[in-house]
């Protein structure tokens, strides 16, 4: 079998991205499938189901950004211009090694970029419906899922059946429920994680190939935290409790998780890509139609790229009360368009609705403007 040579710069790069491509290349030069993806709506079940490695691709440096600005508009989303960065530049094992890229036309951002993308490596757009609810969206939805299925068969040439998909189902759904319990450890008083770390662990574990070790390690993780949460008197707290929200902020969570708790605040849930948002439903194992079983289960992710998104209006109202929150960051990156227009409407329901104080910011990839996050934060901390 022919090894796949590494990047020209790879000498040039820190440890942890040195480490990373070398993971991935083991798992390529053992023949294995990989298969690239940006979104909580991309379907992990199909591409589990095809017997390949399902990867999140990188988009959370500014590193790589002044070189996708050679092509995209300065003016876009940083995660865009980071997607589409280390794409041009070899600079995300990840992409570097995925076989194909799996995409959706969530934001016009992502759409056009993925045009570009598709020059530099083969990319299946999957069309998801501007409209979350309804019997045309679900039709639409699993014929995109099925779609996709039939693209990985002829892409690998394999078959990928109706036993694969729902194996896939099973184990996707285990993930998701260890996910949400650990993600539910937040509820506790005090807290027993940090908002880092919180984020860190779900950011880790998409980068676990070896999906029964990565749900051994998860319920492993579980249950060590409540054995040394349990086997200590805890005081409660009266640091107030914060929910995140609003868009992907791997990029940024840096500058924000540590500045929130330093002026005071306890993170106690994300509500946004990757957290309960996208883990918080399971998909039906018991609906004899797989392709309507994923697609009712992922359109039930409340993002802002939906018109009328009272799912996440629904998730917010009942993370609010289950982890008894004080009060709730709203956080777009820059240019997001559809989480910022969306803000007005989360501000009336956390303010008027739940009687919370709420904070509404913008943000990108860059430290430019951690002094000023930090005082926002101070004041926001200290008025609650």
């Amino acid at each position: 079998m022919e090894n796949i040579g590494l990047p020209a710069q790879f000498e040039n790069w820190s440890e942890a991205r040195r480490n990373g491509f070398l993971a991935i290349k083991k798992l390529k030069d053992e023949g294995r499938k990989v298969v690239g993806v940006y979104c909580t709506f991309s379907p992990v079940e199909i591409i589990l189901a095809a017997g390949a490695i399902s990867v999140g691709l990188c988009g959370i440096s500014e590193e790589p950004i002044p070189e996708a600005e050679k092509i995209l508009p300065r003016n876009l989303c940083p995660m865009v211009k980071s997607s589409y960065g280390h794409a041009i530049t070899d600079t995300c094992p990840y992409f570097y090694f995925s076989d194909i890229v799996v995409a959706e036309t969530t934001c016009d951002g992502k759409k056009k970029m993925y045009e570009q993308m598709a020059k530099v490596k083969p990319t299946h757009i999957m069309h998801l419906p501007n409209i979350a609810t309804g019997e045309m969206s679900l039709k639409l939805w699993a014929e995109e899922i099925k779609r996709l299925k039939e693209r990985l068969e002829e892409f690998y040439n394999i078959t990928i059946t109706e036993d694969d998909i729902r194996a896939a189902i099973k184990d996707k759904n285990e993930e998701r429920a260890l996910l949400m319990e650990y993600f539910r450890l937040g509820e506790l008083n005090p807290p027993p994680m940090t908002g880092s770390e919180i984020h860190s662990v779900l950011y880790q574990t998409q980068f676990k190939f070896d999906r029964p070790k990565m749900k051994a390690d998860l319920r492993k993780l579980i249950d060590d935290i409540k054995e040394e949460y349990n086997s200590k008197e805890q005081k409660k707290t009266d640091r107030p409790r914060i929910l995140i929200t609003g868009s992907p902020i791997a990029g940024a969570i840096s500058k924000i998780a540590p500045a929130i708790e330093e002026a005071g605040g306890d993170i106690v849930v994300y509500e946004n890509c990757g957290g309960p948002r996208s883990n918080r439903y399971l998909v039906d194992e018991s609906n004899p139609n797989v392709y309507e079983a994923i697609a009712e289960a992922y359109l039930k992710i409340g993002c802002s790229c939906m018109m009328n998104n009272d799912r996440r209006i629904k998730l917010l109202d009942e993370l609010i009360d289950d982890f008894k929150v004080d009060g709730v960051i709203d956080i777009s990156l820059t240019a997001c368009h559809t989480f910022t227009v969306e803000s007005a409407r989360i501000k009336d329901f956390v303010t008027k609705e739940k009687g919370l104080p709420f904070l509404s910011l913008e943000t990108d990839y860059s430290q430019s403007d951690s002094e000023q996050l930090k005082t926002r934060f101070e004041a926001f901390i200290e008025m609650i």
